[in-house]
């Protein structure tokens, strides 16, 4: 495939999961929240040089990759590699920022406080991950893993809860089994690391879910 034909069909694909529009880049740090929502989740492109609704305005690249490389390594911690690639489109620059899966996690960026904070990329948004995500993303990057052991009472209704209703918020999970937050978040993020639990984000709540229903 050409390199005009295949800009053209990563465009026509619209945003999405892993695939972000920007039509210039301005603000270093704004843009570290999109390569910490990419990096959080699966990886992720930025197509820098198309507006919102897809056309293409074209970019100037050199002044593009500096800003995009400041946010990656001045505005996000750990700092993230980026590879790009240029494209030119009927006279117009494309530049595209690839972001790969982070090995090391949660990668935060500064919110519009200063704040460091992990984001995750959920559809074509970029949110903050809630709290017990940003555990499951912590322990993803170590090495040491439990080992999968029977659950107890609490555990066991948390999964037949899960199996018939297909997820719960971490409110709803301290309810269910009469326990803390604290250590409603101990049970979510150990049945995580076995390989049992995953979160989920709908309508802007994060949902406990099976991997399995993921």
């Amino acid at each position: 495939m050409k390199s005009k034909d295949y800009i053209l069909s990563l465009i026509a694909e619209g945003e999405h999961e892993h695939q972000d529009f920007k039509y210039q880049i301005t603000d270093a740090r704004k843009i570290a929240r999109s390569i910490s929502a990419f990096a959080n989740h699966s990886g992720g492109r930025l197509l820098v040089g198309v507006k919102d609704n897809g056309a293409i305005a074209g970019v100037s690249s050199d002044e593009e990759i500096y800003m995009i490389e400041q946010a990656a390594q001045m505005y996000c911690q750990p700092e993230q590699p980026v590879q790009f690639t240029l494209y030119h489109v009927e006279g117009k620059a494309v530049l595209k920022a690839d972001i790969a899966e982070a090995t090391v996690k949660p990668v935060k960026a500064p919110d519009e406080h200063g704040q460091w904070k992990a984001y995750y990329r959920v559809k074509d948004e970029n949110i903050l991950a809630s709290a017990v995500h940003v555990k499951m993303l912590n322990n993803d990057s170590a090495d040491d893993h439990p080992a999968l052991i029977s659950f107890t009472e609490r555990e066991q209704l948390l999964l037949d809860y899960l199996s018939h209703h297909g997820g719960i918020t971490l409110t709803g999970l301290t309810r269910l089994v009469h326990c803390s937050r604290a250590a409603a978040e101990r049970m979510a993020v150990n049945l995580h690391d076995m390989g049992v639990l995953t979160v989920s984000y709908h309508d802007g709540a994060c949902l406990l879910v099976l991997q399995a229903d993921k």
